[in-house]
Parts: structure tokens; C-alpha cells; sequence
């Protein structure tokens, strides 16, 4: 069954609220994002994998004024799992710093239904260091 229209836009929406959350400090919402036992891949970055809500905010709130000052998300693609199991949702992350550089990232993500909404239940963040993909 294809993915109705109202899932792709509440998905995308849950993908965007990312930035304005962490953007305003708001990490006290972070269950509005992520499954309670979500598992947020920051390997790329030489990390290990952070487990549940609370890993994720500790790390932010440890990073303090390194973190981005604005997170925009965008080139949302999304698709459905096999066996409606969820949906793999990929899309291109832009963190500008307080000093105006930028970085940029895609997030490979698994949002799954919990209750009448949708949730990350895994994040893997990978870097963009190279154009074209390294090639």
C-alpha cells in the first residue's frame, strides 16, 4: 500500500521540527522526535551510537557552543519499508555555526507510527566531506 499523502506531510513536518527544536534549545521536547529507545548513529563523526532521548540531549547540551546555531533540513525522500513496517526517510541537513561556516549532512533515517503520530526510531548522520560522493 502506498504511503497516503497525510503521512508523507506529518513525516516531513517531524523532520523539519528537528531544527526548531534544537535550534531554540527546546530538548526537553526531544520525545516529540524520537522513539524513548531511538538510536542516533553519529559513528561518521568518530562517536559512538547514542541510545534513547536522553543520550541525544546530554550530548547537545554537552557540545553547548559548538553546536550549530540553525539546523535546515531538506530534500526529503521518502519511502515505505517493506511489510509496512515504517518508512525510511532520507534527507540533507545544513548546520550553520555561530562563526558562519557551515556543514552539511544526510540523515538516513526509520520513522515508524507510534500511536496517531510518527517517530525516529533510527537516526544514522553521515558527513558530507567530498563532492560527489568521494568519487
Amino acid at each position: 500500500m502506498a504511503l497516503a499523502a497525510e503521512d508523507r506531510a506529518a513525516i516531513a513536518e517531524l523532520l523539519s521540527l528537528h531544527g526548531h527544536l534544537f535550534d531554540a534549545g527546546e530538548l526537553h521536547r526531544l520525545d516529540e522526535l524520537f522513539t524513548e529507545d531511538v538510536v542516533y548513529d553519529v559513528t561518521d563523526f568518530g562517536q559512538p551510537p547514542l541510545k534513547g532521548v536522553s543520550a541525544i540531549r546530554e550530548a547537545a547540551l554537552a557540545l553547548g557552543e559548538a553546536n550549530p546555531v540553525a539546523h535546515h533540513v531538506t530534500n526529503v525522500v521518502l519511502a515505505e519499508l517493506p511489510g509496512g513496517d515504517g518508512v525510511h526517510a532520507l534527507s540533507k541537513g545544513i548546520g550553520v555555526n555561530a562563526d558562519g561556516s557551515c556543514g552539511t549532512v544526510t540523515y538516513e533515517d526509520t520513522v515508524v507510527r507510534v500511536g496517531d503520530g510518527w517517530r525516529i526510531s533510527h537516526r544514522k548522520v553521515l558527513a558530507r566531506r567530498a563532492p560527489l560522493g568521494g568519487r
